[in-house]
C-alpha cells in the first residue's frame, strides 16, 4: 500500500532556503569585497544574464534566518554536538567585530562582516532545522537544480561561448568593429573587452588568452570558484544519481547517472584547477576504503588511483609546469604577505577583508596585485590577528572531525557523500577564498551544520538511506 508524505513546515522551509543557496549560486558567485564593483541589474535581460550586488543576498538571507530562528525556537531544539561547536563560530565572530573597530577600510570591512554574519546564520539553520524531518531532501532541490544549470553553463562556455567571443573579437578588429552593433561595441569598451591601443581599438589581449584557455567557471567569478562548488555538491550528486534512481526504467536511470557524471567530471576537467584535481585525487583514494574489499586490494587501488591521477595532472598541467608554476608562486607572495601582517598586527589584525590594504605595501614589485590572500585560514590571522586565526581554525577542525567521526562510523552514503564534498572544500580553502563568496560559503557551512545534525542526533539510524520513500 503506498503511503503519501506531505510537506511539512520545516520542509517548506527547507525547500525555500535551498532555492535560496540556488538563487546564490547563479547570481552571488562573486567575492563580496568587489561588491561595490558590480553594477546593478535593472532590465529584465539583465537580471537573468548578469550577476547581482552581493549585498542584495544579504537582504534576501535576513529574513530566511529571522525566519529559521523562530521555527528552532517553535520547536526546542537540541544541540547536536558538543557546546564547543556552537561557542567557538560565536567566539570567532564576536572576534571580528572586535578586530573591525581598528580596521584599515570600513567599507571593506561591513561588507565582509555581513558576508561572515551569513556564513553563521546558515551554520546554525542547517544544524537546527535542518537535520530534522527529513528536511534535506527538500533543502537539495534547489541546489541541485541550479548546480546541474551551473554544470551546463560552464559546458557551453568551453564549447560554444568562449570559441564564438574569441571569433567575433578577432573578426572586429579585422574589420574595424563593423561586425558589432553600436550599442554592443559601446558596452564591450565600457567592460575593457575592447581596449584603445595608439588610438586603434583592439581587443583586450587579457580577454583572448581568457577565451583560448578555454577554463570555465559557471556561473561564479572564475575557474577555481566552480571547482570548489564541484568539489562540494559532485560527491552527494553521483550518490543520488545512483541510489535514488533504483526504481525508474534501466534506460532513465542510466541516463541520469551517465549525465551526472559527464557534466560534474567535464566541467570539472575544464575548470583547469590544479589545486582542485590533487584535492579530488586525495577524495578519491579515501573513498576507496569504504569499499568492502581485502585491505591489500583497497591498497593496491589507492597506489593506483594516485599513480593514474597524478599521471593526469603532469600531462594536463605540462605547460603550467615548464613554465614555472607562475600562480604558485603568487600565492607564495600573498601567503609571506598575510604572515608579515600577522605578526605587525597579532591582536586584531587590519580588519576583516582588508588583506588587499597591508599587501599593496609588502607585495614583491613584479607581483600583482590581490585582493584576498588566497587562502582562508592565512586570510583570518592577517585580518583578525592570532585569536581570530586560531578560533575560526579550531571551529573548523572540530567540526570536522567530530562529523568525520560520526559519519564513518555510520556507514550511511549519502551523508558520507555530503561530508567528503563539505572536507574537500574546506581544504580548497588552503589556496582559495571560498569563504568570501557568498554562492560557496552560505551553502558550505549549512551542509556543515546540517550534517552536525543529522550525524549526531541519528547516527545510528541512518537517517539518509531510504532514497526511495516519498511515493505518491
Amino acid at each position: 500500500m503506498k503511503s503519501e508524505k506531505k510537506i511539512t513546515g520545516t520542509g517548506f522551509y527547507a525547500l525555500v532556503f535551498g532555492l535560496f543557496l540556488g538563487l546564490a549560486i547563479l547570481k552571488f558567485g562573486n567575492p563580496v569585497i568587489l561588491d561595490q564593483k558590480i553594477t546593478p541589474p535593472v532590465s529584465p535581460s539583465e537580471f537573468w544574464m548578469y550577476a547581482w550586488p552581493t549585498r542584495w543576498g544579504n537582504w534576501i538571507l535576513l529574513p530566511l534566518a529571522l525566519t529559521g530562528a523562530a521555527l528552532g525556537f517553535t520547536s526546542k531544539p537540541r544541540w547536536p554536538g558538543t557546546r564547543r561547536l556552537w561557542l567557538l563560530p560565536l567566539l570567532w565572530f564576536g572576534w571580528q567585530l572586535l578586530s573591525a573597530t581598528q580596521t584599515v577600510d570600513g567599507n571593506l570591512t561591513a561588507t565582509t562582516l555581513c558576508q561572515f554574519a551569513g556564513c553563521l546564520a546558515c551554520y546554525f539553520i542547517g544544524a537546527f532545522i535542518f537535520g530534522r524531518e527529513r528536511a534535506w531532501h527538500w533543502l537539495l532541490i534547489g541546489v541541485l537544480m541550479t548546480f546541474a544549470f551551473c554544470l551546463v553553463r560552464g559546458i557551453n562556455q568551453r564549447l560554444f561561448e568562449f570559441p564564438q567571443s574569441r571569433q567575433m573579437l578577432l573578426e572586429g578588429a579585422r574589420t574595424g568593429w563593423t561586425n558589432l552593433p553600436p550599442e554592443l561595441f559601446m558596452e564591450m569598451k565600457r567592460n575593457q573587452v575592447i581596449i584603445t591601443t595608439n588610438a586603434v581599438d583592439v581587443p583586450n589581449p587579457a580577454i583572448l588568452a581568457k577565451f583560448a584557455k578555454g577554463r570555465v567557471m559557471g556561473t561564479l567569478v572564475y575557474p577555481n570558484a566552480l571547482a570548489g562548488l564541484i568539489l562540494l555538491l559532485l560527491p552527494v550528486s553521483l550518490v543520488l544519481a545512483f541510489n535514488s534512481t533504483k526504481r525508474l526504467r534501466p534506460p532513465i536511470r542510466a541516463t541520469v547517472i551517465t549525465l551526472t557524471i559527464f557534466l560534474g567530471g567535464a566541467a570539472f576537467f575544464w575548470t583547469g584547477s590544479k589545486l582542485g584535481w590533487l584535492i579530488a585525487v586525495a577524495i578519491g583514494g579515501a573513498c576507496l576504503f569504504r569499499l568492502p574489499w581485502p585491505a591489500r586490494l583497497k591498497w593496491a587501488a589507492l597506489i593506483a588511483v594516485t599513480v593514474i591521477g597524478l599521471g593526469i595532472f603532469a600531462i594536463r598541467f605540462h605547460g603550467y609546469l615548464a613554465a614555472g608554476a607562475t600562480s604558485v608562486g603568487a600565492r607564495f607572495d600573498y601567503w609571506r604577505a598575510a604572515v608579515e601582517t600577522t605578526f605587525k598586527h597579532p591582536l586584531l589584525g587590519t580588519g576583516p577583508g582588508t588583506f588587499q590594504r597591508p599587501y599593496a605595501q609588502l607585495k614583491s614589485p613584479t607581483a600583482e596585485m590581490a585582493r584576498l590572500a588566497h587562502n582562508d585560514y592565512l586570510e583570518q590571522f592577517s585580518d583578525s590577528g592570532i585569536v581570530g586565526g586560531t578560533l575560526y581554525g579550531a571551529w573548523i577542525v572540530l567540526s570536522l572531525l567530530t562529523i568525520g567521526r560520526r559519519v564513518w562510523r555510520s556507514g550511511d552514503p549519502a551523508s558520507f557523500a555530503i561530508f567528503l564534498g563539505v572536507f574537500a572544500w574546506f581544504i580548497q580553502g588552503f589556496g582559495e577564498f571560498s569563504l568570501y563568496v557568498p554562492a560557496l560559503a552560505w551553502t558550505a557551512f549549512t551542509l556543515l551544520g546540517f550534517l552536525l545534525a543529522t550525524t549526531g542526533n541519528q547516527i545510528d539510524k541512518h537517517p539518509m538511506t531510504d532514497y526511495s520513500s516519498h511515493r505518491t
